[in-house]
């Protein structure tokens, strides 16, 4: 593709005057925000920590970027929306990006897309092993006291391929090629525990203990005493899981496909919410509950039937749940329906932060591309969390803060003694911007 070297521009006179444009403007950013990342992604120590994780096996004597600025500068770019490795050969030199990563704009340019690719391309699976462990640990970190429960919300999304990617696998459910990511987060925060870059297929049973065995363990050396809850859809109920959260106390609450048995069992609640809505014309639900065993399931374990009726037909859930106490109703409704809150964490991490960018022909690489959107999403989700509460932008999604609050345009003057960055005095959240700032000092 040939880039247009038209530069200058001429628009619509105004009061007799011509309007001309041009892209000569020197030192200035379209990004201020990134004065607000880089102060939080210090205090979280996120970058620190995801160096300390990854070995750097290049000659000292010829780097010219260190693994610590590469980091900032593509986690940086991320958070602004620039999540192709190809956006870095244009906001190499932009003032802004280069003061997020520690430089003057007198000094030497960031990294351009070819080295960000190979350093991409470069990491091991010990690397990455390492980085979904750091992912974990800063999870925990991110809270001053031991909380007396958690909930891992767990869930998988497609990331659609369109090439030679490896391990890129056709999906019959998705209808196409795609790798099937996993995510895990904390149900009542949104926090992020992990993310894992898979095969375009569903995890088998042995697969996802073995992901929830990592984990849980990890979490439980820092909190020994924390109660912890599974929650996930039917495809995650497997006789592997069960067993394994039974003999480690940890208590489940997973959907469950529907079965022969299952159906007739649940032919009484259907009939009762028929009735219901009858009499009343309004939607209907009622709850029962029942113990079912499965010929690979280890033990007899508790299922709540919930059937509804409605205008638009008969619909007929399951759930199964270690859980012994508490009203059916209580345990569908409130508990298990509240997963669904996981759907706006994996949008803004998906379509937010556009987590989905993962074009490299490696596998390895790929993962690594997922974990750097995980520690953007970790940096935002931060910064969401301690700075903007009590704002019209508390619960706002990723994207909304990024065009509010980031996307500032600045001009940045070097002198001698120090870095001006010049805000534009129309800018309409000087308020919210303040508040910021002063939750940035003294809270984190």
């Amino acid at each position: 593709m040939t880039e247009d070297s038209q530069l200058s521009f001429n628009f619509k006179m105004i009061s007799g005057k011509k309007v001309t444009a041009d892209f000569t403007g020197g030192d200035v950013s379209s990004d201020a925000g990134v004065l607000l990342m880089r102060e939080v992604t210090d205090r979280i120590g996120i970058v620190d920590k995801l160096v300390e994780a990854i070995i750097d096996p290049r000659n000292q004597s010829y780097v010219h970027h260190d693994y610590k600025t590469l980091l900032t500068q593509r986690i940086i770019q991320i958070l602004c929306g620039y999540e192709d490795a190809n956006d870095a050969d244009y906001l190499r030199t932009d003032p802004g990006f280069k003061a997020a990563c520690d430089r003057l704009p007198s000094d030497g340019d960031l990294a351009s897309q070819p080295t960000i690719s190979r350093f991409e391309n470069s990491l091991t699976k010990r690397d990455i092993y390492r980085i979904a462990k750091v992912l974990v640990e800063l999870f925990i970190a991110s809270y001053k006291t031991r909380p007396e429960g958690i909930i891992l919300d767990i869930d998988d999304t497609d990331d659609p391929t369109h090439g030679a990617q490896q391990l890129s696998l056709f999906n019959g459910y998705y209808d196409e090629y795609c790798y099937q990511p996993l995510f895990i987060f904390e149900g009542q925060s949104g926090k992020l525990i992990t993310s894992i870059l898979r095969p375009g297929k569903r995890p088998s049973g042995k697969e996802t203990c073995a992901i929830i065995k990592r984990v849980v363990t990890l979490i439980r050396a820092a909190w020994p005493t924390v109660g912890i809850i599974i929650r996930g859809d039917s495809h995650f109920a497997t006789p592997e899981l069960f067993a394994w959260c039974d003999s480690h106390n940890v208590k489940y609450i997973l959907g469950l496909t529907s079965n022969s048995v299952l159906t007739a069992r649940a032919d009484n609640a259907l009939e009762a919410a028929r009735r219901d809505y009858k009499a009343s014309g309004e939607k209907a639900r009622t709850f029962r509950e029942t113990t079912h065993q499965a010929g690979t399931w280890h033990r007899e374990l508790r299922v709540i039937i919930m059937a509804e009726v409605s205008a638009r037909g008969d619909n007929v859930r399951f759930i199964v749940t270690s859980l012994k106490s508490s009203q059916p109703s209580f345990i569908y409704e409130t508990v298990y329906c509240g997963r669904g809150q996981m759907e706006n964490f994996i949008k803004d991490h998906k379509l937010a932060l556009k987590s989905g960018r993962t074009s490299c022909h490696s596998f390895l690489a790929n993962c690594f591309r997922l974990m750097l959107h995980s520690a953007a999403y970790i940096i935002f989700h931060a910064f969401r969390e301690k700075t903007l509460a009590g704002t019209e932008f508390a619960k706002a999604q990723f994207d909304t803060i990024r065009l509010r609050l980031l996307k500032i345009g600045v001009e940045v003057k070097e002198m001698k003694t120090k870095l001006h960055f010049i805000l534009p005095s129309s800018y309409p959240l000087k308020n919210v911007f303040v508040t910021i700032y002063n939750r940035i000092l003294l809270q984190m």
